[in-house]
């Protein structure tokens, strides 16, 4: 019995809060049907999503970061593009490409904030675990209806 595979690429700046949505991920998918990918940051994971996509091995491609402000350039611009190009990345390939990629208005690195984005960042897996479900579930009725 073969089962859907699924990509998790996840950023490592932040990995303290990024690596918890994979928790989240994983809370609803198998471990074995997913394989994790690391990238040195959110800037690096359109083109490895789409490269993976490319393989034809995934039902869909969850991605995670965490883009602050780090004072040294503008971090709305980095989120805007890693956004963009998530999204393109999935629409050139037709595989799904899923977005846990969070750019807090205000974040201090707290104890504090530290644990809230934790939390929130176990949350956001699950939902791109629902996500890559529900997508691939209805990918294949249509396949099937063709």
């Amino acid at each position: 019995m073969t089962h859907t595979r699924y990509a998790f690429v996840k950023a490592n700046w932040h990995s303290d809060i990024v690596d918890r949505a994979l928790d989240g991920f994983l809370d609803l998918i198998p471990p074995d049907q997913v394989d994790i990918f690391d990238v040195p940051g959110a800037f690096e994971m359109p083109l490895l999503a789409r490269d993976l996509a490319q393989t034809g091995t995934y039902a869909a491609i969850a991605c995670a970061a965490f883009v602050v402000d780090g004072g040294i350039y503008r971090h709305d611009f980095v989120a805007q593009a890693v956004v963009d190009g998530l999204m393109r990345a999935g629409l050139d390939t037709g595989i799904p490409v899923l977005s846990v990629s969070l750019t807090p208005h205000q974040y201090q690195e707290t104890d504090h904030h530290n644990a809230i984005y934790r939390a929130h960042f176990v949350e956001k897996g699950r939902e791109a675990a629902r996500t890559a479900l529900q997508i691939t579930e209805t990918r294949s009725k249509l396949l099937k209806a063709a």
